[in-house]
């Protein structure tokens, strides 16, 4: 039988050349951008351990390994954000990539994707965490507000004290675009602690039991970008 996530027998090595090649789809140039950053990185380390005190062959060694160390760095943090951005230019558009995007955060949330949607594939994502509910909708702004107030109030009826945000993942006039869809949840504070989330995705699941198997919407649903985020990480 075939193994349904094939990104999991994939080396390291393998992993980092998908990434780049990924990311050189958007970014052509990004073979010579990170190769000028580890020059120029590279050059400051060795003259930053050059100055330190000793001499002779021990100064030698010293300043090429920090040469080495300061290229490496500042290389993998320049191939991190790059690749990050060519990730959410190629999910952007596509139904779930709000849901994809959201899975970046670390642990103290829950992310539950297409908890509703309609026929034109608008759909809401609902994340809980530090700053309570929050619900994220994406697709056409008119039809996915009427949604996000729908689900407002089946939430506020079930949760009453805990808040509750919308948030319409997009371009236009008061949306929020997906590459800064983490940041600005992020933003939003801590207004419950732990207990209280547990608290609150219980009562959610009384929400949950009432919607039966919901189906994905069809389309392209893109892949998580938290395995992208560990292999940068070198975990």
């Amino acid at each position: 039988m075939a193994n349904p996530n094939p990104a999991a027998d994939m080396s390291r090595r393998q992993q980092f050349v998908e990434t780049y090649r990924l990311t050189k789809k958007t970014d052509p140039r990004v073979g010579l951008v990170l190769l000028a950053t580890f020059v120029v990185a590279a050059a400051a380390g060795f003259a930053i351990f050059w100055l330190l005190p000793g001499s002779g062959i021990i100064a030698w060694i010293m300043s090429i390994v920090g040469a080495l160390l300061f290229g490496a760095l500042a290389t993998m943090i320049l191939f991190g954000r790059k690749a990050q951005r060519s990730a959410y230019s190629q999910m952007e558009g596509q139904p779930g990539a709000a849901a994809a995007a959201l899975r970046m955060l670390r642990r103290g949330w829950v992310t539950e994707p297409a908890i509703a949607f309609n026929r034109q594939q608008d759909v809401v994502h609902r994340l809980v965490g530090p700053p309570g509910i929050v619900l994220i909708g994406e697709g056409n702004p008119g039809r996915v507000r009427q949604l996000l107030a729908a689900e407002h109030r089946k939430h506020e009826r079930v949760v009453i004290d805990a808040p509750i945000h919308d948030i319409v993942c997009g371009r236009g006039e008061g949306e929020v675009p997906l590459p800064k869809l983490v940041r600005h949840v992020q933003k939003l504070g801590r207004q419950v602690k732990g207990p209280e989330i547990t608290d609150i995705l219980n009562r959610l699941k009384a929400i949950d039991a009432r919607r039966g198997t919901i189906p994905l919407p069809k389309g392209p649903v893109p892949t998580s970008m938290k395995g992208m985020r560990g292999n940068l990480r070198g975990r």
